[in-house]
């Protein structure tokens, strides 16, 4: 990439290592199209005056004749601005058009083999809002690294068992008639004055002890699993592995009792000092006075079972950061026992998805589930659109909520505005859709008119949105590095906003002979928005 080229460039002049050099893009694009502060930083090292070294720098830049750079020029003292040439604008153009699907790849990760677990909703309660977050996140998160040249395999873990369980039990065995995820809710309400029954079916499900509890609990787990998968289909999601917390409890028991240099027994119960190790972190259950595993115990016999199903490089972890302290005890427990495990494993932290009224709590069965709010969103996007598809307004509505899932860094809440969300617009997954098939309106236009795309006749004047497409590499890079799916949110809205003010000023096909440039241009927007989509899990439309 040009800012590779560049960066080696900088180094060379200035007699340091390429990895030093910062470069970054001006907020204006009248100040060039990269811009690096290197002068000012090594002025006062070397007891320069920042401008005379900039000048300096200038000097050597020039005579190494960089052909993608039209002009280098001071920007105040210490700053460099590079300008890069209409030829550089119009081979990427080029490029972009016939690298289709590949356009924006790289391989970084190449010959890597990845698991990314996300989701992760519980059977026997409803499947929420709240669990939008992780399967956007992790599935874009996932789509980046695909893009990067890592094999990816995709999990999902599943808390099958637990207390949340036994509530649920209890509220079917009371009120038949209720939804397991109102049963659940019903049980969680009531557990005080049915402890001593709700903890009695808690062992009766881990020991599979009693054979009518068993027939109720198998009916609602298949229940709640095949409702989940209509969820997926939704949202685009296609898990390669299901882990289970029945399949990896007993195997999380077992590392805890083989480990007794590590645990400590408290009033029955097996602790694990975290805080003796960091002190940073503190004391947690690993295994209760009943003898059951707790979610850490859990989580410990996860990471093993995971790497037997499918041997990994790198195992990333997406869940809500209100369990991000205790995650991290059990990373620290396992660095004690697998520590290669323990080494391959990043965590990824979200923040809580709100409508205005509030949060929401499962256990008192005040949730808005997925399924509500995608049904929702497609009827009020079914009203607007011109073209009355109740499946493409299914994909604007998911892409309504992906967008606004997507369009800030993960660890922050969200407040959900349904109005917003749908606003074709901007600073929306629609917009970007419309942009789109704005687009591709053109391009079927076009070809209409006979017209091929072509970049023999550009125009002398490099457009403000052509200077913007070459950076989505870049961009997808960066994601990649941080985890961070919002960067390229952020890059398709920008160039969604520069497409949308040059469609408004420009005759893009017309007889003229710059006419076959601009339709270029045009597909090397489609393209890059197709691209871009892809990665956040959005479906780029041909029509709304």
């Amino acid at each position: 990439m040009i800012v590779e080229k560049l960066k080696e460039a900088i180094a060379k002049a200035a007699g340091i290592n390429a990895a030093d050099v910062q470069l970054e893009h001006p907020t204006d694009l009248s100040h060039g199209d990269y811009s690096t502060s290197i002068a000012f930083r090594l002025a006062k090292e070397r007891g320069k005056k920042a401008l005379e070294l900039t000048l300096e720098l200038i000097q050597e830049l020039q005579k190494g004749k960089l052909t993608e750079v039209a002009r280098i020029e001071a920007a105040g003292p210490g700053f460099i601005n590079f300008h890069l040439s209409r030829d550089f604008f119009a081979e990427y153009i080029s490029k972009i058009t016939k690298g289709g699907e590949t356009w924006g790849r790289n391989e970084r990760l190449s010959g890597k083999r990845v698991m990314v677990e996300y989701t992760d909703p519980n059977p026997f309660k409803e499947f929420h809002i709240g669990h939008l977050m992780s399967n956007t996140i992790g599935e874009a998160i996932s789509r980046v690294i695909e893009f990067s040249g890592a094999e990816v395999h995709r999990a999902n873990y599943q808390g099958d068992v637990g207390l949340h369980v036994a509530q649920a039990i209890l509220g079917k065995q009371q009120k038949p008639g209720l939804s397991w995820g109102e049963a659940y809710a019903y049980g969680a309400t009531h557990y005080e004055s049915n402890k001593h029954e709700i903890d009695a079916l808690n062992k009766a499900l881990y020991e599979r002890s009693d054979e009518k509890v068993n027939a109720l609990y198998d009916s609602g787990r298949k229940t709640s699993l095949a409702g989940f998968e209509t969820i997926y289909k939704m949202l685009g999601t296609k898990f390669d592995h299901y882990f289970f917390e029945s399949e990896v409890a007993p195997i999380g028991r077992a590392l805890v009792a083989e480990h007794k240099e590590i645990f400590d027994e408290s009033d029955g119960a097996v602790i694990f000092r975290a805080e003796k190790f960091n002190p940073a972190l503190h004391t947690r259950v690993f295994v209760t006075s009943q003898g059951i595993p707790t979610y850490e115990a859990k989580e410990l016999g996860l990471a093993p079972v995971k790497f037997e199903a499918w041997p990994h490089d790198r195992s990333v972890v997406i869940t809500a950061a209100e369990i991000t302290d205790y995650y991290r005890v059990v990373l620290e427990a396992l660095q004690k026992i697998e520590p290669d495990l323990a080494k391959k494993i990043t965590h990824v932290p979200h923040g809580f998805l709100r409508l205005p009224s509030g949060k929401m709590s499962s256990r008192t069965g005040d949730v808005i589930t997925a399924v509500s709010l995608i049904e929702e969103l497609t009827g009020k996007a079914l009203e607007r659109m011109e073209h009355k598809d109740k499946k493409i307004a299914e994909q604007v509505a998911v892409a309504a909520i992906k967008y606004a899932v997507l369009k800030q860094a993960a660890g922050r809440d969200i407040i959900f505005d349904i109005e917003k969300s749908l606003s074709f617009e901007g600073d929306s997954g629609p917009y970007l859709q419309y942009a789109h098939a704005r687009a591709r309106s053109v391009l079927e236009k076009a070809k209409r008119a006979d017209l091929a795309a072509s970049i023999d006749m550009m125009p002398q004047t490099v457009s403000a949105f052509e200077r913007m497409l070459y950076r989505f590499p870049e961009v997808v890079e960066r994601a990649l590095e941080e985890y961070a799916p919002h960067h390229i949110t952020t890059f398709l809205t920008e160039i969604a906003g520069a497409f949308n003010g040059w469609y408004a000023n420009e005759r893009i096909v017309d007889e003229s002979s710059e006419a076959p440039y601009r339709v270029a241009l045009t597909e090397a927007f489609a393209t890059t928005m197709e691209n871009g989509l892809w990665l956040l899990g959005i479906q780029a439309l041909p029509r709304m």
